[in-house]
């Protein structure tokens, strides 16, 4: 088995249902371009992803990244579950959705893409997390 970076982060607990619904809808849109300012459904910005995403299921975020951060619940990176929104960069520039085993999906420069909160790049601007499910 690989074991994690951290240690391990809460990922062995149960995934709420509803996380799981969120993460695999969230990952059909993988390859989907960035554009600056659009919110889907065919195109997307960092904000404007998970702002589609979650409006999908019926949760009105902020539409931008540093609006929704005050959406969800703060929660330590030792206790991140699927669903929870992750943040980046000082004053908070980039936001995405945590999907379990230390990755997370995104609206990067290079369209939607899954990625690593481990690489020294995505851990060095690593700002936190929020949780918008209720457990």
């Amino acid at each position: 088995s690989v074991s994690k970076p951290d240690g391990g982060n809460g990922d062995n607990s149960s995934t709420n249902p509803l996380a799981q619904q969120i993460v695999d809808f969230a990952l059909q849109y993988v390859g989907y371009p960035y554009v600056y300012g659009t919110a889907g459904p065919d195109t997307f910005d960092c904000s404007g992803f998970t702002y589609y995403v979650y409006a999908h299921f019926g949760y009105s975020l902020n539409r931008s990244s540093r609006d929704q951060v005050n959406n969800g619940v703060a929660v330590s990176k030792d206790q991140l579950q699927p669903g929870d929104l992750v943040f980046f960069y000082e004053g908070i520039g980039h936001v995405g959705i945590y999907i379990g085993g230390g990755q997370f999906i995104h609206a990067s420069d290079y369209g939607v893409v899954v990625a690593s909160l481990y690489t020294s790049y995505w851990s060095a601007c690593y700002y936190g997390a929020g949780r918008i499910l209720a457990n």
